[in-house]
């Protein structure tokens, strides 16, 4: 199961930034995960300061 970002989600983009796969992208509202790229790797959810990436 791939990570999904929750509504916790600031846009401060330190997620994206840690993806090693670049599955992590802006969207309108909040960052969104590509489950088809997403390894769950869990290193966006290691340096998220509101703990929005959870393992879907």
């Amino acid at each position: 199961m791939a990570y999904i970002i929750n509504d916790e989600c600031i846009s401060c983009g330190a997620c994206e930034a840690e993806c090693p796969v670049s599955a992590i992208s802006e969207g309108d509202d909040k960052y969104v995960i590509n489950p088809d790229l997403c390894t769950e790797c869990g290193s966006c959810a290691d340096v998220c300061p509101v703990d929005a990436p959870k393992p879907e």
